[in-house]
């Protein structure tokens, strides 16, 4: 208790929020600390105690504190709810899972992902309904090196709870064309192929800072923007997918690397151009040292900004 690290063994005292008795009248100036005086200490030493430990904190687009259960209030409120990660971050993934148990209410979530590439929704479909094993979903669906830490309790909650789940991603080959080839080379795909990717010509603003700073990094060695190219094609179909199967008076809660959607570009910019009416609300992740700690530079990058504890384990 804190009063026994303020006072000597002669001391006796009723309890922390009273006045304190001595035995000792040489020490009767203590009792000066009157109920408010030690209810402050305590309150500052409690607080001091409660910051270490933590490992992650929620703050609002503008850097003030939030909590986990106003922020899901919010996110209920949306038409779109685009949840920014890093891949390899294990309470990351926690978080996702228990904001989804938090706003599956009813049969309103509809649920999407990166981590799926469009051309592979029959099989995601199939395991969904039962109707292939585990085993048979893993060999029919390219899954993620991680699928089993990290994505595997999404896909099984949306399995118990009968909720649809969307394959979003472009097949990571045309991905892969549009850098190696151009984004022209698209039209040569058949009709059946353009169903996996979104519509052609898909919009492409080259001034986008996240698209600027892509090139930036390639600056020399690459002479053309066939790589912030490859990346928004990838922003452009999710978008594509999240539109076409959104339903009103639903949510769609959507699974990506945060990059897909800080400063609310990526898929953000491409879900404003195709259905602008859509109430879009985002969540970034960021580590860092201290949690506690809020850097203005993040200002604006999300709705809702998760800080997580650097030292968190990575699931590869």
């Amino acid at each position: 208790m804190l009063y026994k690290m303020i006072l000597n063994s002669k001391i006796s005292y009723i309890c922390c929020f009273k006045d304190f008795t001595f035995k000792d009248k040489s020490m009767l100036w203590i009792k000066k600390f009157d109920r408010l005086s030690i209810a402050i200490c305590l309150l500052i030493t409690v607080g001091s105690f409660a910051q270490k430990g933590i490992p992650y904190k929620i703050y609002s687009e503008k850097g003030k504190s939030i909590s986990f259960e106003k922020m899901t209030q919010k996110l209920g409120r949306a038409d779109v709810v685009l949840f920014g990660e890093f891949h390899d971050n294990s309470l990351g993934h926690w978080l996702q899972l228990e904001v989804l148990k938090s706003l599956h209410v009813g049969n309103r979530l509809i649920l999407g992902a990166e981590m799926f590439e469009a051309d592979k929704q029959n099989g995601l479909d199939a395991y969904l309904k039962s109707d292939i094993s585990e085993e048979d979903f893993s060999k029919e669906v390219r899954l993620w090196p991680n699928y089993k830490t990290d994505y595997k309790p999404l896909v099984e909650f949306a399995k118990e709870h009968q909720l649809k789940f969307i394959a979003t991603n472009v097949p990571r080959r045309y991905a892969s064309q549009v850098y190696k080839q151009g984004v022209e080379s698209l039209d040569s795909l058949s009709m059946e192929e353009k169903t996996w990717i979104a519509p052609l010509p898909f919009p492409y603003d080259a001034n986008l800072p996240g698209y600027k700073k892509m090139m930036s990094m390639f600056e020399g060695k690459h002479s053309n923007d066939n790589l912030p190219k490859a990346q928004a094609i990838k922003d452009a179909t999710m978008a594509h997918f999240i539109v076409e199967n959104f339903e009103e008076g639903k949510l769609f809660l959507h699974f990506n690397g945060t990059y897909h959607s800080n400063f609310k570009e990526g898929i953000v910019w491409y879900l404003n151009r195709y259905s602008a009416d859509l109430r879009v609300v985002t969540i970034a992740m960021i580590v860092q040292e201290d949690v506690f700690k809020w850097d203005i530079e993040n200002n604006g990058m999300a709705d809702f900004i998760i800080v997580i504890d650097r030292n968190i384990t990575k699931t590869f």
